[in-house]
């Protein structure tokens, strides 16, 4: 369970990340020495692509397993990994069932608004994998009724700081409306990241902070790395938990 921070390492930022399996590592060891309870990473090739075949998959998660042994390991299966094939993201997940328990991911996220969103998330449960759903609108809340899940990812992208909060309450709410109960976990990138970082904590939610949601800290000055990041919202999260 995460209680307060999950680190996102990379993302699928072109540059200013770790991209191979050694960095990545290191990276996640920084990251869990600073406080965060899980990692989610993209996976990548030397050159920076991004894959879910099962053995490269497998690799990655048990070089950051390596690193930070017991920490659970999260990775995605954003469509756009397959060049936006639903058949072929959905032969590659399948294919993770075969792999050794201690090479396959503790969870998965998958974006509701992608198309084969509910049949993946069966795939991943039937192959003893978590799901952690992404959604990033209120509207995309009505997918999640009857699809199997174990944790809600309320995602708020694209949006600037001064709306942040705003939009993260209409998404919660929508939840509560339709009776979407779960784990929920609350982040934005970009602008909206701190602002939601220490709403995250007002509410009591976990949260997750990295390269991959922002390359600066709250002050606007560059993070050097992950680890600076996760330290630093945790302060803030913490903080914003004071009476």
């Amino acid at each position: 369970m995460i209680r307060r921070i999950k680190a996102c390492l990379n993302g699928d930022r072109a540059q200013g990340v770790p991209v191979t399996a050694a960095e990545v590592a290191r990276a996640a060891a920084e990251a869990v020495a600073a406080g965060a309870e899980a990692i989610h990473v993209h996976p990548r090739d030397d050159h920076g692509a991004e894959f879910l075949a099962a053995a490269d998959i497998g690799a990655a998660v048990a070089a950051v397993r390596g690193a930070c042994p017991g920490t659970p390991v999260g990775v995605s299966t954003g469509l756009w990994i397959t060049g936006g094939d639903v058949a072929r993201r959905m032969a590659a997940v399948g294919g993770w069932a075969g792999l050794p328990v201690d090479r396959r991911p503790d969870f998965a996220s998958v974006n509701v608004s992608e198309d084969g969103f509910a049949d993946l998330a069966r795939v991943l449960r039937g192959s003893g994998i978590a799901v952690e759903a992404g959604v990033w609108s209120a509207g995309e809340v009505g997918t999640l009724l009857g699809v199997p899940v174990d944790r809600i990812l309320i995602e708020v992208l694209h949006t600037p700081a001064a709306d942040a909060v705003a939009s993260a309450d209409t998404i919660l709410e929508r939840l509560d409306r339709l009776g979407v109960s779960g784990p929920r976990l609350l982040h934005g990138e970009e602008e909206a990241c701190w602002p939601l970082i220490r709403h995250a904590g007002r509410l009591g939610l976990p949260t997750r902070i990295g390269l991959e949601d922002t390359l600066d800290l709250d002050d606007g000055s560059p993070a050097t790395g992950n680890a600076e990041l996760v330290a630093r919202a945790l302060e803030i999260w913490a903080k914003a938990r004071l009476p």
